[in-house]
């Protein structure tokens, strides 16, 4: 009868049971005669147990205790008298033991891999002393293993790589299992490995656990990954072992096995003549299976009648061959170009160079394709040079261009007017000839850098551009002058011949020689004899003095004309005007003052003097400002800002108003009460209540003329009154004015009621006093008309 795995584990089990049953039930205390053992009180005695080591199985799975052994001292006669007592690791939680018997029992499950022993201590006592009649003595006990644990694969899963088209054997990597069984004992720990999937690529060594290729010449092009299953398995393999399983994904890495090739032998492509230099013709691969660094390509051009019209590079991103013009193309010139490119790995590996050449090449036409294109000027730059006295409509030079289509259509030329704004020059439009049109002016503008156009006459669209760098020619059409505007002094203590001054002129002509100045004093001024001029031949000159002894007094500015030639052909020349003050100076020479006023102030008074007086005046002046200036401050006002104190008027129409005169208004407090005492010197440090009792007394009169009076007087008051404060006011109309042109439309005056008062005189005022006419007519209609 055949066994399965799990009947076969319990069957190993029962016997290991009981062989360890039958071997601890002899583990019994036997005597000893070596060792005495005293105790208190009592004679020596010797000791009569030694102890062995217990074993007991782990994973005991049974309802009852599992036995471990027996505790047994030859002073125990079997009546009681003694009792056994355990201490140490899992005593009482794990093991106990019967006090009357010595007998011990395991209570739980116990694992080796857990705590493979326990340390405890037994002892024998009297039962009715509680006094020890054996020594206490320790023993093991030790849990005996079983195949209880599968191997495991801690680092898994597991990747590798390995090189394609590797020989057989090649390492990839190696994997480890681990048993927490005891190694030491038995079968249960011996791991040997084996292949569950990946066969036949790849195989285990079975103790190692070292993966290996098992087939050659794995293509990564063909696959490129395996999934392997490894198992772990115990009991060296054996059935019943208990096992474990990982995977180890394993890619094929890429070696340069795979030769570039064009998918085509030939390619044509058409392009444009006008295409400019340095643009994109044509884009072209070559396939390589392999992957990064081995499917790196270069690409050159071997042959061809386009070889220094075209070139070619690589895009390292795409490993495309990039082809790209070098000159400009011409249709009229060359209407095609063949060349050959060959395509090459940039590493080829010496192993794989027996499967072919790692290069390919192909053929690529280019058709250049006819463009309408513009004319085109003989020369880039036309360089012309012009007199600057040259007369309108001279003739400067000639520029020339055509068309460079087969068509040769005809060119017209005209002037780009951005580049010649002032038009000083005009171009014929058949010929390309270039003339004048302005006077020009060398000191003005001495190069004009122009732009001529040429266009198609049947395809005006078409423009080219021409350059023309025309340089004006120096003509001597400027007389020289002073280099700057001199400040000339002479002392009054100036010696005869002393240098006071040193000239020198400028010219805007440039010659090509370069400038020769020539000076000398004018006619009327060489025979002064005051100063005179020193030629210094080196376009400078020298202003000397004549005498000795200049005077303020007798005139302080001398004007010295001066005479400058220059040595152009025609030569010109003019007369520059030398201005020279005379100064005091010190004992240097160095000019102090040169004001010939001073000498109007005493004799006697020396220059500290003057300073002093001038100071005192000063000072003098700083002190009436202040003064001027803390007086005004004293009468501002304390309490009010003119500024910000501004109330509103308030109007009374209880009146009628003073027509085109009534401009002023005043304070709504006086108008109530004009029996009030007039104060001319107001102050503004108080509120306006407190100005108004100071305001001068009326006597009360029940008539207009009384507010006229007040009004005038007040206007008077704040006519003359700097320090009046605009307070709120009362806009009055006691009384209607005068100078109106339509007289006075009041009644106030009137002794007679409205029933008596005619104003039919309103209807010939026009219509803009039609309704007041409507409203105070004769006729009763009127009223409500």
């Amino acid at each position: 009868m055949k066994l399965g795995k799990v009947e076969f584990c319990h069957f190993l089990q029962l016997i290991a049971l009981f062989l360890c049953f039958s071997g601890m039930s002899q583990a019994e205390l036997s005597r000893s005669r070596s060792k005495p053992f005293f105790q208190s009180g009592r004679s020596r005695t010797k000791r009569s147990w030694v102890w062995n080591q217990f074993f007991v199985l782990e994973e005991y799975m049974g309802s009852d205790p599992l036995y471990v052994g027996k505790l047994h001292s030859d002073v125990d006669k079997g009546d009681g008298s003694i009792k056994y007592i355990l201490s140490g690791e899992g005593a009482s939680s794990i093991f106990i033991i019967d006090e009357n018997t010595g007998d011990i029992h395991a209570t739980k499950r116990l694992d080796r891999e857990e705590q493979a022993y326990y340390t405890l201590r037994a002892q024998a006592l009297d039962r009715l002393t509680n006094k020890p009649v054996e020594p206490e003595s320790e023993f093991v006990i030790k849990i005996q293993d079983i195949n209880d644990n599968e191997p495991k694969f801690l680092d898994g899963p597991y990747t590798a790589g390995v090189p394609e088209m590797s020989p057989v054997g090649t390492s990839v990597v190696q994997v480890t299992a681990t048993d927490a069984d005891d190694p030491t004992y038995g079968n249960s720990a011996r791991v040997v490995y084996s292949i569950l999937q990946g066969q036949p690529y790849f195989s285990v060594e079975p103790k190692t656990g070292v993966i290996k290729t098992a087939l050659p010449n794995m293509d990564r092009e063909a696959k490129d990954q395996y999934l392997l299953v490894i198992q772990a398995k115990d009991m060296v393999g054996q059935n019943g072992g208990l096992s474990g399983t990982t995977s180890v994904t394993v890619t094929l890495t890429d070696v340069n096995d795979n030769p570039p090739r064009f998918p085509r032998r030939s390619y044509q492509y058409n392009v444009p003549e006008s295409l400019p230099v340095a643009s994109v013709v044509a884009r072209i691969k070559a396939a390589d299976a392999d992957i990064g660094a081995n499917a790196e390509m270069e690409y050159k051009i071997v042959d061809g009648d386009g070889l220094g019209v075209f070139k070619i590079s690589v895009d390292k991103d795409t490993q495309e061959g990039i082809i790209t013009i070098q000159k400009e193309l011409d249709f009229e010139a060359k209407t095609s170009y063949t060349l050959r490119i060959e395509a090459a790995n940039k590493d080829a590996d010496p192993r794989f160079l027996s499967l072919g050449p790692f290069s390919d090449t192909t053929t690529v036409k280019i058709i250049v394709e006819d463009v309408d294109e513009p004319p085109v000027f003989s020369s880039p730059l036309y360089p012309m040079e012009v007199s600057e006295a040259t007369q309108v409509g001279n003739i400067i030079g000639t520029v020339a261009a055509h068309d460079p289509d087969s068509s040769n259509s005809p060119v017209r030329y005209s002037i780009d007017r951005n580049t010649d704004l002032e038009r000083y020059f005009n171009i014929d439009a058949n010929s390309g000839v270039i003339t004048t049109a302005k006077s020009l002016d060398r000191e003005t503008n001495a190069i004009h850098n122009i732009t001529v156009l040429a266009m198609e006459s049947q395809n005006p669209s078409q423009v080219g551009r021409g350059y023309v760098a025309i340089t004006i020619l120096d003509i001597n059409d400027n007389a020289p002058e002073f280099a700057m505007d001199y400040e000339t002094t002479v002392c009054e203590n100036a010696q005869p011949g002393q240098v006071i001054q040193k000239i020198s002129a400028v010219d805007k002509d440039e010659p090509s020689n370069g400038h020769q100045f020539y000076f000398s004093l004018t006619t009327d001024a060489s025979n002064n004899h005051n100063f005179s001029l020193k030629d210094n031949k080196d376009n400078t000159a020298s202003i000397l003095t004549r005498r000795n002894g200049f005077r303020r007094q007798e005139q302080s500015v001398y004007y010295l004309p001066v005479f400058i030639v220059d040595s152009g052909s025609p030569s010109l020349s003019s007369t520059n005007t030398l201005t020279i003050r005379v100064c005091d100076c010190d004992a240097d020479g160095i000019a102090q003052t040169c004001n010939a006023e001073a000498y109007v102030l005493p004799a006697g008074l020396s220059t500290g003097a003057l300073i002093a007086i001038l100071a005192c005046v000063l000072t003098l002046l700083v002190l009436i400002l202040l003064i001027v200036t803390m007086r005004r401050r004293k009468k501002e006002p304390l309490i009010f800002d003119e500024e910000r104190d501004i109330r509103e008027n308030i109007v009374r129409y209880d009146d009628e108003g003073g027509g085109e005169e009534d401009t002023e208004a005043f304070d709504m407090a006086a108008l109530r009460n004009l029996n009030v005492i007039r104060d001319t010197k107001t102050r503004r440090d108080v509120t306006p209540e407190i100005q108004f009792l100071s305001r001068p007394t009326f006597k009360s009169i029940p008539d207009n003329v009384i507010f006229r009076e007040f009004i005038w007087e007040r206007l008077k008051e704040a006519d003359v009154d700097p320090g009046a404060p605009p307070y709120d006011s009362l806009q009055t109309y006691a009384f209607e004015g005068n100078g109106s042109v339509a007289e006075s439309l009041s009644s106030l005056d009137s002794i007679s009621s409205n029933s008596d008062q005619n104003y039919d005189y309103l209807s010939d005022w026009g219509p803009r006093f039609k309704r007041l006419a409507d409203m105070y007519g004769t006729g009763q209609e009127s009223l409500y008309s």
